[in-house]
């Protein structure tokens, strides 16, 4: 048994960004929407009773979203009542347009239930193919410096999406991500890049959606018949990905000795293996409004900390596990789909596409982007010929005509990327069908940064490549890229 520490009555706190206070522990609304499925209703007025008293006891940071059932309705009950807390939400729009009375009318729903604006409005947007998400951004931010909203934030941003946005110049305080003993992508890159560029991690599912906690030490794998709530049909399909059962297990009797050798609880030192990155700001941890709370355990995560040795037992315990795939984020935007539903790609599928193709001779499809450039001077953004699609040279200049990451040569690439993709899919193949890339660049220096870039978005495809340095490009790009796809 370790040395005995105080528990402290209260959470401590923490600066997210300047004039965002926050306590380390975030409580999340999700589950009112589990709560409210299926018919069934929850009490908005004792809900809200149940926020006074987390909020009482210095639990008074609560995480929602315009889709959280009634969690912005509950809110605003509890603000006009006189309730002092920080107030998160999120705005999840359809890829569409994001003209400036699109964004104002969506934000402005959160900020009616809500009576008011939240402390931290957050955005997520399905499919970076889409390039409005970057209007969206910049039309908060552009209602964050009249005053309308105070500060921004992204959620399930992957790290050059979110490169893209900061580089932009779109304040971005907060990032809310995946993060847990079960999926530590964000223990990489990202948390990396927000550290040098002050972005915290809001981190949420670090219990796993309650399987990292005493109750599932040595307990036989359930069946998926057996898990009756959405947090857990989530996690279950990431213990499924990080190696299994069998693997999970291993984990858990080695949380469960260092619990004990502190004093704590399983779900405690899972949890505080989050809380120690420097990049994560707070843990989101869920909360079951009128039925049940943990307030007393999870202060607990405050009267210890993970030394060398119990960081030394989790490495080995992980040792032969799997990591999860991809970037964060991925899980909503790629297979395989780790989420409460499964398999999204009918959703995704079904999704406003950026581009539309025309047939202009039997058998031949072009794509254009609108720029005024493609009639004058007789080019097409992509064309498919049979099997073939070839798309032009394409630099990162948004629908507006302005450059997005001017300076920055990974982000070019980012962006690039995802309008080559997205002019293949309007013509019926993906990125996986890329069988030739062509880059070139301003300054061959740039070569890492664009070419990791393409690593990560070429990975399964692996297509041929050629990367040249040329004296100029037309206009202030640092690189322009083409691409060839076949479709089977």
């Amino acid at each position: 048994m370790g040395d005995v520490v105080t528990i402290p009555s209260r959470p401590p706190r923490t600066l997210l960004a300047p004039g965002l206070d926050s306590s380390r522990i975030v409580t999340g609304l999700w589950q009112v929407a589990d709560q409210e499925r299926e018919g069934r209703s929850l009490d908005h007025a004792a809900a809200a009773a149940t926020l006074a008293e987390y909020a009482a006891a210095g639990f008074d940071s609560f995480d929602m979203a315009d889709h959280y059932g009634g969690a912005e309705d509950i809110a605003g009950l509890f603000r006009r009542q006189g309730g002092q807390a920080a107030l998160f939400t999120k705005w999840v729009p359809t890829p569409g347009p994001m003209t400036s009375e699109v964004v104002r009318e969506g934000v402005g729903r959160s900020l009616e239930r809500l009576g008011g604006a939240p402390d931290l409005m957050q955005f997520h947007w399905w499919t970076f193919k889409h390039p409005a998400w970057l209007d969206a951004l910049k039309q908060m931010a552009a209602m964050r410096a009249e005053g309308t909203l105070k500060h921004l934030g992204v959620t399930n941003f992957d790290t050059d999406h979110l490169r893209v946005a900061v580089k932009n110049g779109i304040p971005i305080a907060t990032n809310q991500l995946s993060f847990s003993l079960l999926d530590r992508r964000a223990a990489g890159e990202m948390s990396a890049f927000c550290v040098a560029n002050g972005v915290k991690i809001l981190a949420y599912g670090t219990l796993g959606g309650g399987f990292l906690s005493e109750r599932w030490v040595g307990r036989e794998e359930p069946a998926e018949s057996d898990i009756g709530d959405w947090s857990k049909m989530k996690y279950r399909r990431f213990i499924g990905a990080m190696g299994g059962w069998g693997v999970f297990q291993r984990l858990m009797r080695e949380l469960q000795a260092i619990a004990r050798r502190h004093g704590v609880s399983v779900s405690n030192v899972a949890t505080r293996w989050v809380l120690q990155h420097p990049a994560v700001g707070a843990v989101i941890v869920g909360a079951r409004l009128t039925e049940s709370e943990h307030r007393a355990d999870n202060l607990r995560l405050f009267s210890f900390a993970l030394d060398a040795e119990d960081q030394a037992r989790i490495d080995s315990a992980l040792v032969g596990s799997t990591p999860i795939p991809g970037d964060c984020g991925d899980e909503y935007r790629k297979p395989p789909y780790l989420t409460a539903a499964g398999d999204l790609s009918h959703h995704l599928e079904s999704l406003p596409r950026i581009y539309g193709a025309t047939e202009f001779r039997p058998g031949r499809f072009r794509v254009d982007s609108g720029s005024v450039w493609e009639g004058l001077c007789g080019y097409s953004r992509a064309v498919r010929v049979g099997k073939r699609i070839l798309v032009s040279g394409t630099t990162a200049t948004h629908t507006d005509g302005s450059v997005v990451c001017p300076g920055d040569p990974g982000g070019q690439a980012v962006y690039i990327l995802d309008k080559i993709a997205a002019a293949i899919e309007a013509l019926g193949g993906t990125l996986d069908d890329v069988v030739q890339t062509r880059i070139w660049l301003r300054d061959a220096n740039d070569w890492e940064a664009v070419g990791r870039v393409h690593g990560r978005a070429f990975a399964a495809a692996r297509p041929a490549n050629t990367l040249v340095e040329v004296g100029r490009l037309v206009g202030p790009y640092l690189v322009e890229i083409e691409a060839e796809a076949l479709v089977d």
